[in-house]
């Protein structure tokens, strides 16, 4: 099975993987948040003016991040929740 290709999701719903990562919320400038982590160098910046991140955004954090999109991939199938039914 192949891995899904990146799509556009809630800045909450990444918020939590990068929280699951290991990374701190350290500040908030404006709507972007900036979270970080001792061993990496740059700051993971999640953008939470807008409902969807964009792919670029998401793609960009991740290369920061050093997690490849296939293990980003994996995350986010095994940790969807389910709808509650109406």
């Amino acid at each position: 099975m192949s891995p899904q290709p990146l799509r556009p999701i809630s800045w909450l719903k990444f918020e939590k993987f990068v929280l699951d990562q290991g990374y701190e919320f350290k500040r908030q400038k404006g709507s972007h948040r900036v979270y970080s982590k001792p061993e990496v160098l740059r700051p993971v910046i999640i953008p939470a003016h807008t409902f969807d991140i964009p792919i670029s955004v998401i793609a960009n954090n991740l290369r920061t991040m050093g997690i490849p999109t296939e293990e980003y991939s994996k995350y986010m199938a095994t940790h969807k929740k389910k709808r509650r039914p109406r």
